[in-house]
């Protein structure tokens, strides 16, 4: 057999032990091992040996003339390295540098010091860190991940070359033909190993012989946010997951530590809130004694007094209480129609730590707080509130959101609990006292309608002073579920159920055979049944008059019973406004009706209703503010793409997108918007006509932002699938053509802004990429990242820059910041958090740590920022609460004033900093 020897082939030529040729082969590496070792101890003996002769020169006090033997060292140390241009403007004069490496400093390394000022090596700018930091200009990102597209170019001007070991001269170049024999070349690779080594020891220096502060913070866990100022003052690094992010100083800028400290001059005020929760809570929607209507959505309670005649337009305005921490549930008006208890979901802080419900009684005249109950002791949320009626409202009823579902009866003047007990381990959705016998009380929800009896004297803290009577449905079929009911003047209990029915419970005289379980009082049995509505019914309200109204939820009616339950007339609310969730009675025979489509409606049964406050009705992500009009476009998972005037506080127009919107911008003449969607499919449409006027699809993922360029040019499109798409945009905006890709970014895209030329971007990641496009040139990823430090931005909304760097929390995961924003007048940048917040910054905002301002209202994310044209208002988006809010801009000069001094510009000259 070819290539195999057989059994005596082998011992022809002597027999030899198996696995041999193994061990010779181990023996020479570890020979080739030795002498490289060997190598290496020679090149750090010569490093020792220079730095002794260097550390016998004398060092020169500041501002001495050069002495001849200083002159002749800092010659020969140029002649050791490579002199580079001159430093750039604005960047501080070169420290002297240290030859020992920036890694964990051992004993070694602290005896080789250099004392400072004692050796110069180029009349050059700094270079930026080695020995495991990013060079200038090299293809890694600034945040941290590599981007895929060919070699890194040269630093910036002037910076220092690695200093090289002078090499043997019998030591081949790489890429020349060699005439040694081959015996030679493994000494002479590893003679260019050890010089390497040493090379790798000299490139970059320790902090102590560099001069320069270090100001960095204890390293934490992977999810820490740690930042330093690049000893050269050439950049400054922060750390997001553990990942170091570059970010260039701007050549103006000699220092962070110059920028002016301290929250802004300007200050929010919520003018405006959008929307209405009525797509998941009852016990949403009274009507004060002032006339003003009073609901809530998110972590804010809307006392809203409309404009206008019945069914007329919106207008009126808006005050708010803003003292809870989380989103609201229900309401509770007292009988005064002044006071308002209003209960809480609990929720987590944004260290973690959990919020307890609560219940808040407070003064609507003047949004003062009066009481605080049921902190830690309440589970999940407040689910329903009663006010008594027949006592002066002393009495407030809680029924929390735990699963036995706690009754409990507070006296909320004095913050006291009276009494607790289990009601049902089923969903509790309204509860109600008596208003003619507060020792009378009702709930309903699953499949159930209990009566309680209370003993305002008898039994202890505990179950001992409240009884329960089950309602019996006997003969009539039992309900899933009873959202609502109502008592009538002479003492009946209405309830609407799942069924569509309405079901009359008359009092029936006491049960003597069951004493102390309800016995004692008289208890209520259901007498009538009518057909009210197809589908559940939702609400129930009793009218000054008399009459009772009902709202349905499939069908959408809104009917007038009148005695004995005779249908008086009815209205049918517009489909697009959803089923009847609340009704209240307004002034004269005004009506108010809230809906499940978060919309509030205004009107009567003989004219109509329309609509005065409208929300979307899910998650919202898509923002963008209009260039010359104080107009903002939202659009969200509810499929809906909604314009809104910022003036008369309504909605312009609304259109069904079929899908979900992601992202929105207008182009600056305001005539089209192009709206991003989540199946990678984007649109520009028409402002005025609402039509489609172009449709491209980019990939298959969701698309994350896009953006116009100032002039309209150019139209960017950042997509899920790491790539920015760069379309060509006709003059009036409606027809765009692809020019080319932006390739490179190594995760999804977040963010993005356009130069105010035009002609460069600049985007972020999901992995924290910080990357520069010249888009004019071709789409070509900017390599040398360090040439657009001084570029100017028409907007900037990228979360990471230099810039904004300062706003990023300690502890931060990469993830607490959702949305950013730079006023127009370049004065201020807000913020949009993962925890419920709205941020208010000075910009630029470059200072770890940098203070805010903060404000709260929002119960969930905040996704979304964006100034309006002229800085006088913010408009801010919530996720999971479909809130929208406008915000009013206050003091700092007023909305469009210059910037105060030089020194609030993003680009600053060295006097102006000192100025400042």
């Amino acid at each position: 057999m070819d290539g195999a020897a057989g059994p005596g082939e082998g011992q022809a030529g002597g027999w030899e032990p198996p696995g041999s040729d193994i061990l010779g082969s181990l023996s020479q590496r570890l020979r080739v091992q030795e002498e490289e070792m060997e190598l290496v101890k020679a090149a750090l003996a010569e490093v020792l040996r220079r730095l002794k002769l260097q550390e016998g020169a004398p060092s020169l006090p500041l501002g001495a003339p050069p002495s001849p033997v200083s002159m002749q060292a800092s010659r020969e140390s140029a002649s050791l390295s490579d002199r580079g241009p001159s430093a750039p403007p604005g960047l501080p004069p070169a420290p002297s540098p240290s030859l020992v490496s920036r890694g964990t400093q051992t004993e070694m390394e602290a005896e080789c010091k250099l004392s400072s000022g004692s050796l110069t090596l180029s009349n050059g700018p700094p270079a930026p860190p080695g020995g495991g930091e990013e060079e200038l200009g090299g293809a890694q990102s600034e945040g941290g991940g590599s981007s895929s597209g060919g070699a890194g170019s040269p630093g910036p001007p002037g910076a220092l070359r690695p200093f090289q070991l002078p090499q043997r001269g019998d030591t081949p170049r790489r890429n020349s033909s060699s005439s040694s024999s081959p015996s030679e070349r493994p000494r002479q690779k590893l003679s260019r190993k050890a010089a390497s080594s040493a090379n790798l020891l000299l490139r970059s220096g320790s902090s102590e012989s560099r001069g320069a502060k270090d100001p960095v913070s204890s390293p934490g866990g992977p999810g820490s946010r740690r930042s330093n100022y690049n000893l050269e003052g050439i950049s400054v690094k922060m750390f997001l997951r553990g990942r170091p992010i570059t970010m260039y100083i701007p050549s103006g800028i000699r220092s962070p530590e110059e920028l002016p400290s301290g929250p802004p001059p300007e200050n929010l005020s919520l003018d405006w809130v959008y929307g209405y929760r009525g797509r998941d809570s009852r016990s949403n929607l009274f009507v004060l004694r002032s006339g003003e209507v009073v609901y809530f959505i998110a972590c804010v309670v809307v006392l809203y007094r409309p404009g206008g005649g019945p069914g007329g337009p919106g207008g009126g305005g808006q005050r708010h209480y803003l003292g809870h921490t989380d989103c609201v549930r229900c309401l509770a008006v007292h009988p005064d129609g002044v006071r308002v208890a209003s209960g809480q979901t609990a929720g987590v802080d944004k260290d973690g730590k959990p919020l307890q419900p609560v219940v808040h009684i407070w003064d609507s005249e003047k949004l003062h707080k009066l009481q605080e109950i049921g902190l830690g002791v309440f589970e999940r949320g407040v689910g329903a509130l009663a006010f008594s009626g027949s006592d002066q409202g002393n009495f407030l009823c809680v029924v929390d959101d735990s699963n036995e579902h706690m009754l409990s009866v507070w006296d909320w003047n004095r913050g006291a609990k009276l009494v607790e007990i289990k009601s049902t381990n089923d969903s509790v959705l309204a509860v109600g006292f008596n208003p003619r016998d507060s020792s009378c009380i009702v709930t309903s929800g699953k499949s159930h309608v209990h009566f309680w009896n209370w003993s305002t004297g008898g039994g202890a803290l505990g179950n001992g002073g409240l009884t329960r009577k089950q309602g019996v449905f006997g003969k009539y079929k039992k309900p899933k579920f009873v959202p609502c009911f109502v008592f009538l003047p002479d003492g009946d209990i209405l309830t609407g159920d799942s069924e569509g029915t309405i079901l009359t419970w008359g009092r029936s005289p006491p049960d003597s055979r069951t004493p102390g379980r309800g016995g004692a009082k008289e208890t209520f049995g259901i007498v009538a049944q009518t057909r009210a509505h197809e589908g559940s019914i939702f609400a129930l309200c009793l009218l000054k008059d008399g009459t009772v109204l009902s709202g349905g939820g499939r069908d959408r009616r809104l009917v007038q019973w009148g005695p004995g339950l005779t249908a008086l007339q009815e209205a049918e609310i517009p489909e697009q406004f959803g089923a009847v969730r609340a009704i209240a009675e307004g002034l004269g025979s005004e009506l108010l009706v809230g809906t499940t489509r978060n919309a509030l409606l205004r009107g009567d049964l003989a004219q109509g209703f329309s609509p005065v406050i409208q929300g979307h009705t899910d998650e919202l992500w898509g923002l963008c503010t209009h260039p010359s009009l104080n107009r903002f476009l939202t659009c969200g998972h509810d499929r809906q793409l909604c314009l809104w005037d910022g003036e008369c506080h309504a909605l312009a127009w609304s259109l069904d997108l079929k899908e979900t919107g992601l992202c929105a911008d207008f182009h600056p003449s305001g005539k089209v918007v192009a709206v991003g969607l989540n199946t990678g499919r984007w649109l520009v449409l028409d402002t005025e006509t609402r039509e489609i006027v172009s449709d491209f699809t980019d990939g298959n993922e969701q698309l994350s932002v896009v953006r116009y360029s100032p002039d309209g040019m150019y139209l960017a499109i950042g997509s899920h699938d790491n790539m920015i798409y760069i379309y060509g945009v006709s003059i009036d905006g409606a027809k765009c053509s692809r020019v080319g890709r932006c390739v490179g970014h190594s995760s999804f895209i977040t963010h993005l802004d356009w130069s105010k030329d035009g002609n460069f971007i600049m985007s972020n990641s999901g992995d924290y990429e910080i990357l520069y496009w010249d888009v004019a040139g071709g789409c070509k990823l900017l390599r040398n990242r360090y040439e657009s430090r001084d570029r100017e931005w028409a907007t900037y909304t990228c979360v990471l820059g230099f810039h904004v760097y300062g706003v990023w929390p300690d502890g931060s995961d990469g993830t607490d910041i959702n949305s950013l924003c730079r006023s127009h007048n370049e004065r201020v940048v807000a913020v949009a958090d993962d925890f419920c917040k709205v941020h208010l910054f000075l910009y630029p905002c470059a200072r770890a740590k940098a203070p805010s301002r903060k404000y709260g209202g929002h119960g969930s994310h905040v996704t979304s920022v964006r100034f309006t044209h002229d800085d006088s208002h913010l408009i801010s988006l919530g996720g999971k609460d479909a809130s929208i809010f406008q915000w009013r801009m206050l003091g700092g000069g007023g909305p469009g004033a210059a910037p105060p001094t030089p020194s609030r510009t993003p680009s600053l000259s060295p006097a102006s900093s000192l100025d400042a």
